[in-house]
């Protein structure tokens, strides 16, 4: 992940003549398709896994105060000096990044490779004197820029850092969320499995050109991948993901188009914080379109242990983790500006089949760390020596881009019951037509495999014009409880489908 908050096979080599401290042109160039990385990642699969050399170690114990001292210039960014449409600066290896990658330009349906060159950056105050020739230097990562509007300088959207993460925003958006190339035995026993793109082959745009097109080979234990992003920025940030995937070894808890957040508390768990702010998180809910056509809502949890909740869906059509909570006074972050934070959405192209959408909840008491993973899960375990292909669409922005005519949740709250044993649920849905008879003509329905739960109580909420929905239910001795919650009109559903899981 990239230093924010909480994040901080080449087919040959040749040396680099720099006239200035510049991503000058190599002087070796190799034909280049996609079919390049795909048939990179299959000879990999077949050869046993060689971890990469890590960079030297002044490098990795660099503190986090002088990494962030060492700064890429706008100046010296790739294709700065070009009428090209996008930019590219580049991250130093080092500190939480001690394996660097491979950064390759394409054009013309050639490669050529771009070395590291330490001479690139601005170094401040604080950083010492570091190795500058090292066989596993390179960069870390890189930034795309691009016309977005401003009118002095290209404008970054989208960030690779780190494993086989990267992130992105819409237009006058805030870092939040981060997606990966694949999820690999998380919340498994022994420990998760962190795949890394190991190298990256970038399209050089026309002067024009609206999207930008990406390629990594991917590289771990278990897999090794061929992926193509093509990239389109805007108010939305829309990334077309096709994925070629080579198991060297029998994988089963695998995850497709994953999906990594922080969720620390709401008005669900505000009681355990002792914070100004009344809520702190970059997503609130797992949103889930399932192939039966029904919109979930789950809110996000802070549990006090694991929790790993898993949806059975057959040919999903979409899930993403989101952020309804969209004023500052939601939040009262003049810093972290939680409310601009982008949701995820992830939608399947062509039949994935059977399997789970799956949620992972980690227990955290601070908000620099991610606690939060959603994916698909197929239903049957990948084996090797075969080829997966995965194609599927991400979109960063302020909402899903889908929509049924089902009025969404916008707010869970929970709290203990003052009149008598057990819990209060407060969900409240935002203001809709099918709302417009008033809360006598809809239905309620709440149930829980685990409890009883009270008959609901539906009321106006004149600060939303929606419908507020408030229930209870007592746990007694159990640790955890499923419970369910819809409205309905005329028979018919009216509302999403509200999902939580209570955890003592």
């Amino acid at each position: 992940m990239t230093l924010s908050r909480r994040s901080f096979l080449a087919a040959s080599t040749a040396m680099v003549v720099f006239a200035r401290p510049d991503l000058a042109q190599a002087a070796v160039e190799t034909p280049f398709t996609h079919e390049t990385v795909v048939q990179l990642a299959r000879e990999l699969s077949s050869k046993k896994y060689k971890k990469r050399p890590a960079v030297p170690d002044d490098w990795i114990n660099l503190s986090y105060d002088q990494y962030r001292d060492i700064r890429f210039p706008r100046g010296n960014a790739l294709w700065a000096d070009t009428d090209r449409s996008y930019n590219v600066d580049f991250f130093a290896p080092g500190l939480y990044f001690p394996h660097a990658t491979k950064v390759y330009t394409v054009a013309n349906g050639m490669a050529t490779p771009v070395d590291f060159n330490l001479d690139l950056f601005d170094k401040g105050k604080l950083v010492p004197d570091l190795t500058k020739q090292h066989s596993a230097l390179g960069f870390s990562g890189f930034r795309l820029r691009t016309d977005l509007g401003h009118p002095e300088y290209k404008t970054e959207y989208c960030v690779f850092q780190g494993a086989s993460y990267f992130r992105a925003i819409g237009l006058a958006q805030t870092y939040g969320l981060s997606a990966r190339g694949l999820a690999i035995k998380t919340g498994d026993p022994m420990g998760e499995e962190f795949p890394d793109f190991t190298h990256f082959w970038l399209e050089a745009p026309g002067s024009d050109q609206e999207n930008m097109v990406v390629h990594a080979l991917m590289d771990s234990p278990s897999v090794t991948g061929a992926y193509r992003f093509d990239i389109r920025p805007g108010a939305d940030c829309v990334m077309d993901v096709d994925a070629t995937l080579f198991p060297r070894v029998e994988m089963d808890n695998v995850g497709i188009g994953p999906l990594t957040s922080m969720f620390l508390y709401d008005e669900t768990n505000r009681s355990r914080f002792d914070d100004f702010r009344p809520a702190v998180h970059d997503s609130d809910g797992l949103m889930m379109w399932n192939g039966n056509g029904e919109m979930i809502w789950r809110p996000l949890a802070n549990p006090v242990a694991l929790e790993i909740s898993s949806f059975v869906d057959n040919n999903p059509r979409g899930f993403g983790l989101m952020q309804r909570a969209r004023k500052l006074s939601d939040f009262a972050d003049l810093e972290a500006l939680y409310h601009n934070r982008p949701g995820l959405w992830v939608e399947p192209k062509g039949d994935w089949g059977r399997g789970t959408v799956t949620l992972v909840e980690i227990p955290t008491d601070q908000e620099i760390f991610d606690n939060i993973v959603a994916y698909w899960r197929p239903s049957e375990p990948l084996q090797p020596g075969e080829q997966m292909n995965l194609s599927y669409r991400l979109t960063w922005g302020e909402d899903a881009p889908v929509r049924t005519d089902m009025p969404r949740v916008i707010q869970t709250a929970m709290g203990e019951k003052h009149w008598g044993d057990g819990r209060v649920v407060v969900i409240d849905f935002e203001a809709h037509p099918l709302f417009a008879d008033g809360p006598d003509a809809m239905t309620v329905v709440t149930r829980s495999p685990h409890v009883e739960t009270t008959e609901g109580v539906l009321q106006r909420n004149p600060e939303t014009g929606g419908l507020r929905l408030a229930f209870s239910f007592d746990p007694g001795e159990r640790n955890h409880v499923e419970l369910r919650a819809q409205l309905r009109k005329d028979g018919k559903m009216a509302s999403e489908v509200w999902l939580y899981r209570w955890t003592s």
